[in-house]
């Protein structure tokens, strides 16, 4: 179980949830099947070996939302619908109006959502309460909300905050970028997006490519700014940093060079995964933390906010 992508957020100084109360809430909100007239349910669903709700290890837990969606596209309906349009015509012997042609989009609807297929699809989640951290793994911010508004209904309150800094991290990676390096235990990696900041939207693209170099430092001068860039950190991960201090594209590089990194079977591999995981990632964004000038204070952000 190795996160791909994190989208990050921050619990409040001094939070506390027991395993027991957080895994009893997430038992109380199990997802359920799709009923002949839902589109989609939400709910939570097992995660790890064990078969439960929540997986922890001391204070670092995982779960899993899990969303069934009825894959029914529009297309479909309307063909259906066009389709015994034709045969009211006929039947009644003049056009099928405007309002006629909604009543029977609205029933041919009904008639297919209860026989349409569904998918499932899965969102993980990793919550350090040691750190206050919930990174949730996905690179699509809406699934990210989805996932929160979740846990969110089922705790009753989760007060958390998207992760900010007090530096930007476009101005961050900019200036790493002019000087050639990055600080600390970062390394630029070969991947880079420039976009005007002009606003009309032209981007420029490097994939696999030395960013130590004058040209990028003068698409700098001329105005383009970084919206995501590949970074390494102590060897160990490669990842890209956007600009909205999403983790994105995570890969662990070195974290198995050793017989430490291998179980005897599944279920031990799962905790040693689980164990490098996040001890690895837990000073990783720490350390990305201090490189972007530390953390955007509560009250700041509320103001930003308003």
């Amino acid at each position: 179980m190795l996160f791909k992508n994190l989208i990050l957020y921050r619990l409040p100084p001094g939070f506390a949830l027991a395993a027991a109360r957080l895994e009893e809430a997430l038992e109380r909100r199990p997802l359920q099947p799709c009923g002949s007239f839902d589109m989609q349910t939400r709910g939570f669903v097992a995660c790890g070996y064990e078969q439960r709700t929540l997986y922890t290890q001391g204070q670092q837990h995982l779960l899993c939302l899990g969303v069934d969606q009825k894959l029914l596209p529009a297309s479909i309906v309307n063909q259906v619908a066009k389709e015994r349009a034709v045969e009211l015509e006929q039947q009644q012997g003049h056009p099928v109006g405007r309002r006629q042609m909604r009543e029977l989009k609205a029933r041919v609807g009904d008639e297919l959502r209860a026989r349409a297929l569904t998918r499932r699809r899965t969102t993980f989640a990793w919550l350090d309460l040691a750190d206050g951290w919930l990174a949730v793994n996905t690179a699509s911010a809406s699934r990210a909300e989805e996932l929160i508004e979740t846990l969110r209904d089922a705790l009753g309150t989760l007060p958390v905050q998207p992760f900010t800094t007090q530096h930007s991290p476009s101005g961050c990676m900019a200036a790493w970028l002019t000087h050639g390096d990055a600080p600390g235990r970062f390394m630029l990696g070969e991947d880079l997006d420039l976009q005007a900041i002009d606003g009309g939207g032209a981007t420029i693209r490097y994939v696999r490519h030395p960013l130590e170099t004058g040209e990028i430092r003068a698409h700098l001068t001329s105005g383009k700014t970084p919206t995501r860039l590949g970074l390494t950190w102590n060897g160990r991960i490669s990842f890209l940093l956007h600009q909205n201090a999403y983790v994105k594209r995570v890969q662990f590089l070195d974290v198995y060079k050793d017989d430490n990194g291998k179980g005897e079977n599944p279920h031990e591999q799962f905790d040693i995964d689980f164990a490098l995981m996040t001890g690895e990632l837990k000073q990783l964004l720490a350390e990305l933390t201090g490189v972007l000038g530390g953390e955007q204070a509560v009250a700041e952000k509320e103001k930003r906010a308003a």
